[in-house]
C-alpha cells in the first residue's frame, strides 16, 4: 500500500520506510521557531530544566506578534529572546521582518517535503509549498529546540478534489471559505488534508498560502497542497538547494475521497464569531461597517496588497470608515513602496502598517472596538480575536470594496456614493480569581462543570489580550473570561473540579496559557468528545489530564454530580448514581508524561 504526502514526509523524518494513521512516532524537525510572545516561554522552559539548544543553524525567533514593541510585556519578552539568542548564536527575524512561517517559505528556511514547528498555530501553512508545519505549545517547542525532534501521532489522509472552474470575481480567500462552509470545523479534525484539481494545480504561491493558513480554521492537522513546477522553482530561487518535492502514490490510502464542485461559486463571507458560518456576501450587502483589515498570515501577500491598490486607485474610504493594511512580510512592504502602492493607499485614506500579524495579536494594527462591524482578511474571527467587535472574514476585494461603500459589498457592486451609519458601543466584563494548585493522580474525582458547547476556542477560554503572562499563578482568574454565559467560571472554581465539554474544546491558537489557566484554578481534568489538535498537545505535556468520549449519556450527569475518573482503564463513574461508562484511556505516552510531572521533566541535554 502507497503512502500520501503526510505519512512520506513523516516517514522519512523519523527513519522509517512507512508509518500509518495511529503511529507515534519521533519526528526530527528541519525548522525550529519560536515567537515573540511564545518564545519567552520557551527560553523559560529551557532555563528552567537546563537543556541547550541542540542546533542553532536550525533555530529561529520570529517577532511577528507584535512588530512595533508597543506593549511593555511584549518588549520584555523581545528582549528576553534577544539576549537569549545572543548567547545562544540563534537568529532573529527581529519586528522589522515581518510573519515567522511566510519567512520560512520565502527566505527558503522551508522547502517542500520539509518539517517545521512554531508556537504559531497556523505553522500549517507551510501545506502550501507541501511541506509539514505544525503550531505547538511552549514545551513542544523547548523540546524540539533541545532535542531537534518532537514525538507525533500520524493524522488519517484525506483527499479533497476541487471541480469546475473559478470565476473572475472569486479568489482564493473565497475558495477556503467554501471549504469551511462545506466541511465545518469538525469533519476533518486531526486529520491531514490533501488537495487536487485543475483549479489547485493553478494557484499561485500567494493563494496557495491563503488556502493553507486556514488548515487551523477546518480543524484539520494541514491541507497539503502538492507543489507544482511553480512552486519548485520558487523554493529553489528561494532556497538555493535542490528541491525534492514528494507526492502521494498512486495507491495511497485515504480515510475519504471528497469532491467539491466550485462551479457557480460567488464572493463569500464568513459571519461573526464563527469562521466556518458562511454565507454569499449578497445575503450581508448594506450591513454598514465601520472598519474593514487587510492583511494577516492569510492575506497580506503581494497579491493581495495588489488587489487592493487597483480598487483604492482614484477612490476614497467610506467617512467614518477606517481601512488598514498591513503586508506580511518587509519583502512585500518594500515591493508595496516600488510599485507606488503606499501612495494609493494613502490617498485613499488608508493607515498602512509595519510587516506582521497585526489584527490577530492583541494591541496591533487590526483590532477592533466594542460595537465596530469590521470586514476582514484573517483567518479567524472568534469573538474577542480580532477585539471585541463583530468581524467579517472576506477577500481583499470585498474587504476594501466593502470599506470604500461603507457597507458590506462586493468589488463588483461598488456604489458611486458611500454609506454613512453611526457606530454602537458595547460594553464587556471580564472575571478573576485566587489560584489553586492541582493534583496528580491515576484515579482522580471532584465534581463536574457541565459546559456542553462544540467549538469552545482558545479565545473564549484565555483572551488574547493576556498572552503575554508568563506566570502560572496569574493565569486561572482569566479562564473562560470570554466564554459567554461561564464570565464568572474563575469565581466559582473550586480546586478538584472537572470540566464536561462538547467537540472541539481548544480548538485555534496554540496558546499554552488556554491549558495553564485551569491548573491555576486547580481543575483536575477536561473530558471532551474531541479536542483541537494543538490543545490536547499543549495538556498532555502540561500533564493535565484531558480524556475524550464518544458517548456519556449513561452517567444521567447533572451540574455539581461528583465523579471519578480512572485514567488507566477509561473508565468514569457517576458517584450519585453510581453509573459507569467507558472513555478513550490514557495512552502510554500520554501516561508517561502524566507520571513525570510533564514532558520536559526528566529530560537530558542532546546536541
Amino acid at each position: 500500500m502507497g503512502l500520501t504526502i503526510v505519512e512520506k514526509i513523516l516517514a522519512q523524518h523519523s527513519n522509517q520506510h512507512a508509518v500509518k494513521p495511529g503511529y507515534i512516532i519521533d519526528v526530527k524537525i528541519d525548522v525550529r521557531l519560536a515567537r515573540d510572545f511564545g518564545g519567552a516561554n520557551v527560553v523559560k522552559n529551557l532555563n528552567d530544566n537546563g537543556l541547550k539548544v541542540a542546533n542553532s543553524h536550525k533555530t529561529w525567533f520570529t517577532f511577528d506578534c507584535n512588530p512595533t514593541g508597543s506593549d511593555q510585556k511584549y518588549a520584555a519578552n523581545q528582549q528576553a529572546c534577544r539576549t537569549f539568542a545572543r548567547n545562544n548564536q540563534i537568529p532573529v527575524f527581529d519586528i522589522n521582518a515581518g510573519i515567522g512561517t511566510h519567512l520560512a517559505i520565502d527566505e527558503g528556511l522551508a522547502t517542500p517535503g520539509s518539517t517545521l514547528v512554531s508556537t504559531d498555530s497556523h505553522a500549517n501553512i507551510l501545506g502550501a509549498i507541501g511541506a509539514f508545519g505544525q503550531g505547538m505549545g511552549d514545551m513542544d517547542i523547548a523540546a524540539a529546540w533541545a532535542n531537534g525532534s518532537v514525538w507525533f501521532k500520524v493524522p488519517p489522509s484525506v483527499k479533497i478534489i476541487i471541480e469546475g472552474n473559478r470565476n473572475n470575481n472569486v479568489y482564493a480567500k473565497d475558495l477556503v471559505l467554501f471549504m469551511l462552509k462545506n466541511f465545518g470545523t469538525n469533519t476533518f479534525l486531526g486529520k491531514s488534508v490533501e488537495l487536487y484539481g485543475e483549479v489547485v494545480d493553478r494557484l499561485s504561491v500567494d493563494e496557495r498560502i491563503t488556502v493553507a493558513s486556514m488548515a487551523t480554521e477546518m480543524g484539520a492537522i494541514a491541507l497539503l497542497i502538492p507543489p507544482s513546477e511553480t512552486i519548485v522553482r520558487y523554493c529553489h530561487a528561494r532556497s538555493g538547494r535542490k528541491v525534492l518535492p514528494l507526492f502521494a502514490d498512486e495507491d495511497a490510502s485515504y480515510e475519504q475521497v471528497v469532491k467539491l464542485d466550485i462551479s457557480g461559486l460567488q464572493p463569500m463571507l464568513a459571519m461573526p464569531g464563527k469562521p466556518h458560518d458562511v454565507v454569499i456576501v449578497e445575503e450581508e450587502k448594506g450591513r454598514k461597517i465601520d472598519s474593514a483589515f487587510v492583511g494577516s498570515c492569510t492575506n497580506g501577500r503581494m497579491e493581495d496588497m495588489r488587489v487592493a491598490a487597483r480598487l483604492l486607485k482614484g477612490r476614497k474610504v467610506a467617512p467614518g470608515v477606517v481601512l488598514k493594511i498591513v503586508p506580511s512580510t518587509d519583502e512585500v512592504w518594500k515591493q508595496c513602496l516600488k510599485e507606488g502602492l503606499i501612495d494609493v493607499f494613502k490617498k485613499a485614506g488608508a493607515l498602512f502598517g509595519n510587516a506582521g500579524c497585526a489584527g490577530c495579536a492583541a494591541g496591533q494594527v487590526g483590532q477592533n472596538g466594542p460595537g465596530e462591524v469590521t470586514v476582514s482578511t484573517g483567518n479567524r474571527n472568534f469573538t474577542g480575536k480580532q477585539g471585541k467587535g463583530d468581524v467579517y472574514l472576506a477577500s481583499p476585494a470585498t474587504a476594501v470594496a466593502s470599506a470604500i461603500a461603507g457597507h458590506i459589498t462586493c468589488e463588483m457592486d461598488i456604489p458611486t456614493s458611500p454609506s454613512i451609519f453611526k457606530s454602537v458601543i458595547e460594553k464587556t466584563q471580564h472575571s478573576s480569581m485566587d489560584v489553586e494548585k492541582s493534583r496528580r493522580e491515576p484515579i482522580i474525582s471532584g465534581r463536574v462543570w457541565l459546559i456542553m458547547e462544540d467549538n469552545i476556542d482558545t479565545d473564549m477560554i484565555f483572551h488574547n489580550q493576556h498572552l503575554a503572562i508568563t506566570n502560572l499563578e496569574e493565569m486561572g482568574q482569566y479562564a473562560f473570561g470570554n466564554l459567554k454565559g461561564w464570565e464568572d467560571f474563575a469565581q466559582q472554581a473550586q480546586p478538584g473540579d472537572i470540566i464536561i465539554t462538547g467537540k472541539n474544546f481548544g480548538a485555534g491558537s496554540s496558546r499554552q496559557q488556554a491549558v495553564d489557566c485551569f491548573k491555576a484554578l486547580g481543575c483536575q481534568a477536561i473530558v471532551a468528545e474531541s479536542f483541537g489538535a494543538i490543545y490536547e498537545r499543549n495538556a498532555i505535556n502540561a500533564a493535565f489530564p484531558v480524556l475524550t468520549y464518544e458517548n456519556i449519556s449513561a452517567l444521567e450527569l447533572k451540574e455539581w454530580d461528583h465523579i471519578t475518573i480512572d485514567l488507566i482503564k477509561g473508565v468514569v463513574t457517576n458517584c450519585e448514581n453510581k453509573k459507569s461508562v467507558t472513555i478513550n484511556r490514557f495512552s502510554e505516552v500520554q501516561m508517561n508524561i502524566y507520571q513525570k510531572g510533564g514532558l520536559l521533566i526528566g529530560n537530558s541535554e542532546t546536541n
